[in-house]
């Protein structure tokens, strides 16, 4: 079943020249009314006029993270503010959010892309959307929202947490299709095992999950214990937010990312140099309808490769191979991006503590958990419990203000955390692959 047949199902000649139109548009648009554009195409040597084909693409410059932190709030929206009618932002290293915003036109495509997706996940208007996304300035949940009611299925705006009562509205509200990270669905599994619901007894088919890196075998655990099919999505703030690209019900090999609006290449993440079709390497991806911030080959950080063969489906958008990593040290925990400079900014600032830590994260009760373990000076470590308890809880607060999650900090001794010559290991991630 299809959303859009005409543009699902377009030829790949009709795809691409799709793609180069709009392309130049996009690049002419961001050229003109983005400074920061202009500037970074001049010192490369390129203007909009040098894009003749697809392949010319590659000869513009990257866009970074940090040029949006950079640019902090608005330098890279391409409109006035006065067309922007709604900014969502994530959190940055330094505790600047990375700011996005949509005009009309790009909230209307918005929800017509997670409309199309949802399809291709198997939804349809007849379903009940339990929307267990954030609601905020997280992308999830409004993404998610406009996209059900786009569909015309009954969505419920859950948003997180509360578990007793999403469990009460899955079951008094019938609740056909679920969408929330991976690691909740778990634990709302486990839940209602707890309350003694039988699964049976719910109307769950469907979960279209996403916002964290998750396994096969976390989507057969998923499966088995929900009774549903669960679907991968993938999207991010900086280019959308979800329904950039999804599983179809039909083979979930591989996400459709939907190229009548994003163009998708394959680079080397440490040449930078463009890799062809099926082998792996990071995901950098164009803009080429929004008008609010364009993006211009974004590196997204996400490993995976492009699997350019026909799908059984029969939409013709390329797929994407699930992302199997990052090329940097970000960490995604409960959806939340955590980088670790972030924690190192929070840890600084705090007197009493050495500048030698570690970031244990793992997984309880199928919910990520983050323990930060932090060495102290001597004479911090020779004070008395209470003064301990309450630096631990000053870095706890700090970062729960910082990034808005939970962690668990153990103080340690000095000189407890091993020493590198070379890169310092700052992560242990122990969570199943």
């Amino acid at each position: 079943m299809l959303w859009n047949d005409e543009f699902e199902t377009l030829p790949r000649e009709a795809i691409e020249a799709l793609q180069l139109k709009r392309l130049r548009q996009t690049l002419e648009r961001a050229y003109a009314a983005v400074p920061f554009y202009r500037q970074r195409f001049g010192a490369a040597g390129v203007s909009p006029a040098d894009l003749r084909s697809l392949a010319d693409l590659r000869r513009f410059p990257f866009t970074l993270k940090q040029d949006m932190r950079d640019n902090y709030p608005y330098g890279l929206f391409a409109v006035p503010l006065d067309q922007i009618v709604r900014i969502h932002a994530s959190s940055g290293t330094t505790g600047k959010p990375t700011v996005v915003g949509y005009t009309r036109r790009d909230i209307d495509n918005w929800a017509e892309l997670m409309a199309r997706s949802f399809v291709a996940a198997g939804a349809t208007r007849g379903d009940v959307i339990h929307n267990a996304y954030g609601y905020g300035l997280f992308t999830g949940g409004l993404g998610a929202h406009y996209g059900a009611e786009r569909l015309g299925a009954s969505v419920i705006p859950m948003s997180g947490g509360n578990t007793k009562k999403q469990i009460l509205i899955m079951r008094d509200f019938g609740s056909s299709v679920i969408t929330c990270t991976p690691s909740y669905s778990l634990y709302l599994a486990e839940a209602l095992a707890e309350e003694g619901v039988d699964i049976a007894s719910l109307k769950l088919r469907i979960g279209i999950l996403g916002a964290e890196p998750w396994s096969e075998s976390i989507r057969r655990e998923i499966e088995s214990k929900l009774g549903i099919k669960a679907i991968d999505i993938y999207g991010l703030s900086e280019i959308m937010g979800p329904g950039v690209a999804i599983e179809c019900v039909e083979a979930q090999q591989g996400l459709h990312i939907w190229e009548d609006h994003f163009i998708p290449e394959i680079i080397d993440p440490d040449s930078g140099e463009n890799l062809p079709d099926g082998e792996r390497g990071e995901l950098v991806i164009t803009t080429i309808t929004k008008e609010g911030i364009p993006m211009i080959r974004y590196r997204t950080r996400d490993i995976t490769r492009i699997i350019a063969e026909p799908c059984i489906c029969g939409r013709t958008h390329r797929r994407l191979e699930r992302m199997s990593g990052r090329s940097d040290d970000m960490l995604i925990i409960r959806g939340v991006n955590v980088f670790p400079s972030q924690i190192e900014s929070v840890l600084l600032t705090i007197k009493g503590i050495e500048p030698h830590y570690q970031l244990i994260v793992d997984r309880e009760d199928n919910l990520d958990t983050l323990e930060v373990q932090v060495e102290v000076t001597e004479q911090t470590f020779s004070d008395e419990i209470k003064v301990l308890q309450e630096r631990s809880d000053s870095i706890r607060k700090a970062i729960k203000d910082l990034l808005g999650i939970t962690c668990k900090v153990r103080l340690v001794e000095p000189k407890t955390i091993a020493r590198s010559e070379g890169k310092a290991q700052r992560v242990i991630d122990r969570r199943p692959k």
